[in-house]
């Protein structure tokens, strides 16, 4: 039978998984192997994806792809699967270089720099390896309780015993292949960089499936330490785990830590002084035994590359052999320059052939069921199952928030609460900053004499600053939103909720993960989207991830929505926000018709189990975003309100000496008009007006619209240039002047929503895809879609 014919609350036992290519590889090491007991546990709300569990931990897969995957019931698969294991090789026959037998060329050596340690941390995603990072390099990186947070290297340092650490975490990752970006960047990493010590970081509570890459490491033959993160969470379970003797029997030492409170950090940095010098006991080289059919073969090719001498010495023959029989590309293009590479091609063929012939699996599958093989006879004999259920609050939780009826309304009731609390409870915040802003004005006011300098000051600076920085309190809940649904693992079930709706609409499934962090800030969620496998979702997500609606456009809808739609401000957010992720959709079904017509990759997802955010995280979180747009008000905000005032007080005009004021008395407000309107911003203004205008914008407007090119909070400071006002705050004189109508204020929010996406934005586009063209097709595509539909919402606007 297959996976998919399974009932939620059933399990069976795993005897074939059929498939090809980068599927098959990825599932293989997140342990879908020959004899793994999986369970099926819950549907999603639109019947897919499908939650399983399988070595204690939730994985998602789609039906059409469990439904290449064979199990039978677990009576009659154990009974079969016995009999086939009495005929198995033993797997777990370690043997280190002196004893060993086979071709292997990697000797340590110690470094020159006695008192320098450069260490990388290596692991699974989810496995915490960036709270450590945090813990020991006080480091200030976001930890996210989902797949792809750490999306670049991110690097550190400490002193420690009169040693200086170096520490780099490397993006999660699976295994050491060519699957995915993440596993190629990696490996890259390590073998560019040579890393005296990796620290390879496992989930204390799921060691069968977070030791796959530790087997990885073992063939790299580098100097390891295991750091058993979360290790309370193992010991709440009441299991039992021999680390000592597990770490001596497969040569790297373990140490239990729990970054979140310190614990066990210490000792792990003693180890990994030990380790550097060369004192540690644990520490050995050991070969994985992958039987009698594979190693004669592995031998063969590592002792081809031993005779040209011209591989890269970084890594051993023997790790190199591994993976050409595995038929990596990565590894293909690695080693294409080498004397031998042809005849190392073509053995590795035969190998392969051989392979398939004797075992009836194919050498990716081989070694796979090696590496596990492995893996549970170090822990047969070192690790007693604890008698309380693992992860029992995810169960419960997730029958509740993933539920069949209650998943949406549930997500929906959330997204309505955000938008709700970042309106209402920021505004009080907000007012008392705009009254100080205000107090700060009068009181230049007083002490400036009328003039160039006193404008400048007053109505550029504090103006335009002080209408930017008041949204600050807003800008800080939407973010502590943000970070409890990323810490708490709920991200990853909004995914889950999402796949088929996205599914249906030409992206994966893990796409709604950048789509709900572009919330936030559109530059990390196209960096995140390097967690999607296939490329043209990848590519498909980069592009529609500028319709997500930022945290630099909040202050806009803030602004105009208080003044225009005082009652339904917080219902106007929510549908601004809804129509950006209906634009994305559309957009990502548009490019999955045309441009993108295959997506490679099914959907494979881990389920991480549901954490309590912990204050320091949530705060420190918090903090980062604020003190980055602190540091924008005071570096670009600022820059653009004194460039808008220059360009809206010169050429100046005397006011005494125009027409109006020579027949009747004028104004403050008109008198600003007539300056504005006179000056080379007016100028600027007019120019782009015509194309502007049938959506109901006038010249400032225009000027607003365009000074958001380089960040989307520079029109609201430019709108407080234009319309300073000593009596009234901004959002009431842009009402009072009749420049904006409620027709063309809401158009204005559309086309912000969907315009030109900034400057950063659209290097992160160039940077991702390693294409300018997409950079610019985002710049004109989505300034096409602004317009259109911002011109559609005025004319329906107007009928009401």
């Amino acid at each position: 039978m297959k996976l998919s014919e399974l009932h939620n609350g059933e399990s069976a036992v795993i005897v074939k998984v059929s498939g090809h290519g980068g599927f098959r590889k990825r599932i293989m090491e997140m342990g879908f192997v020959r004899g793994r007991k999986v369970t099926s546990v819950i549907d999603a709300p639109l019947n897919d994806p499908i939650k399983y569990t399988i070595m204690g931990y939730d994985v998602l897969l789609r039906r059409s792809e469990a439904q290449l995957i064979e199990v039978l019931p677990e009576e009659e698969a154990n009974a079969m699967l016995s009999a086939e294991d009495a005929k198995a090789p033993n797997f777990f026959a370690c043997t280190d270089c002196d004893s060993c037998g086979l071709s292997c060329n990697y000797k340590r050596t110690k470094t020159t720099q006695r008192n320098i340690i450069n260490i990388a941390f290596v692991g699974n995603p989810n496995s915490g390896k960036t709270s450590l990072f945090n813990a020991l390099s006080g480091g200030h990186e976001h930890v996210g309780n989902y797949s792809g947070v750490t999306v670049d290297v991110k690097t550190g340092h400490f002193n420690y015993k009169g040693y200086h650490f170096n520490i780099t975490d490397l993006p999660g990752t699976y295994s050491l292949s060519a699957y995915s970006p993440e596993e190629v960047f990696v490996r890259r990493n390590l073998l560019e960089s040579m890393p005296d010590v990796i620290v390879n970081v496992v989930v204390a509570s799921n060691l069968e499936r977070n030791l796959y890459l530790t087997t990885e490491l073992i063939d790299l033959s580098q100097r390891v330490v295991v750091a058993l993160n979360m290790y309370d969470e193992l010991e709440a379970t009441g299991a039992k785990l021999d680390y000592e003797n597990l770490g001596s029997m497969i040569g790297i030492p373990m140490v239990p830590t729990i970054a979140k409170t310190g614990k066990g950090l210490d000792k792990l940095l003693d180890t990994i002084i030990e380790m550097f010098e060369g004192d540690n006991k644990s520490a050995r080289h050991v070969h994985i035994n992958y039987g009698t059919v594979l190693e004669p073969e592995i031998s063969l090719l590592a002792d081809i590359l031993h005779e040209s001498e011209d591989f890269p010495q970084q890594f051993p023959a023997r790790y190199w052999a591994i993976k050409m029989i595995e038929n990596d590309k990565e590894v293909h293009n690695l080693l294409k320059d080498s004397k031998s590479y042809e005849k190392l091609k073509q053995q590795a063929e035969i190998s392969s052939e051989k392979i398939i012939k004797q075992l009836d699996i194919d050498a990716e599958t081989a070694i796979s069921d090696a590496k596990y093989g492995f893996i549970s006879g170090a822990l047969h004999e070192t690790f007693t199952e604890g008698k309380k259920e693992a992860n029992k609050r995810t169960r419960k939780l997730d029958k509740l928030i993933v539920n069949k009826w209650l998943g949406f309304p549930l997500f929906i009731l959330l997204m309505w609460l955000m938008f709700s609390v970042t309106f209402w409870l920021g505004a009080y915040p907000q007012d008392w900053i705009a009254a100080g802003f205000d107090a700060l004005g009068n009181l230049f006011n007083g002490i400036i004499p009328e003039g160039a300098w006193r404008s400048l000051v007053v109505d550029g600076i504090i103006g335009g600053v002080g209408a930017v920085a008041e949204f600050l309190p807003n800008i800080i809940l939407l973010y502590m939103f943000i970070s409890l649904m990323e810490d708490s693992g709920y991200m990853s079930r909004a995914a889950f909720l999402m796949d088929k709706m996205m599914h249906g609409m030409g992206l994966h499934g893990k796409s709604f993960i950048p789509m709900i962090m572009g919330f936030g800030c559109n530059v990390p969620a196209i960096m995140a989207t390097r967690s999607i496998e296939s490329k043209s979702s990848r590519l498909i997500t980069i592009l529609v991830v500028p319709f997500m609606s930022c945290s630099a456009r909040l202050p806009i809808y803030l602004l105009l929505a208080g003044a225009f739609f005082p009652k339904y401000a917080a219902t106007v957010m929510i549908c601004l926000y809804l129509l950006g992720i209906i634009v994305a959709v559309l957009t990502a079904k548009l490019l999955r018709l045309t441009a993108f017509k295959q997506d490679e990759t099914p959907f494979v997802m881990e389920l991480p189990p549901y954490r309590w955010p912990t204050l320091r995280a949530t705060l420190k979180h918090i903090w980062e975003k604020c003190y980055q747009y602190i540091k924008k008000i005071g570096t670009v905000i600022l820059l653009a309100s004194v460039i808008i005032w220059v360009l809206s007080y010169y050429p100046h005009t005397d006011i005494s000496e125009t027409e109006l004021a020579k027949t009747e008395e004028i104004s403050e407000a008109e008198a600003n008009e007539i300056q504005y309107e006179n000056s080379c911003l007016g100028m600027i203004g007019k120019f782009v007006a015509p194309v502007m205008s049938p959506m109901g914008f006038d010249w400032k407007i225009s000027v607003a619209v365009l000074s958001s090119i380089p960040a989307k909070e520079i029109v609201v400071s430019t709108l407080g240039v234009l319309y300073a006002s000593e009596e009234d705050d901004l959002g009431d004189a842009i009402q009072k002047s009749g420049d904006l109508t409620t027709s063309s204020a809401l158009a204005l929010m559309v086309f912000m929503l969907l315009f030109f996406p900034c400057i950063a934005t659209i290097g992160a586009v160039a940077s991702e895809t390693k294409k300018i063209k997409w950079a610019f097709f985002s710049v004109f595509y989505n300034t096409a879609v602004a317009w259109v539909l911002a011109y559609v919402t005025y004319l329906i606007a107007n009928l009401f």
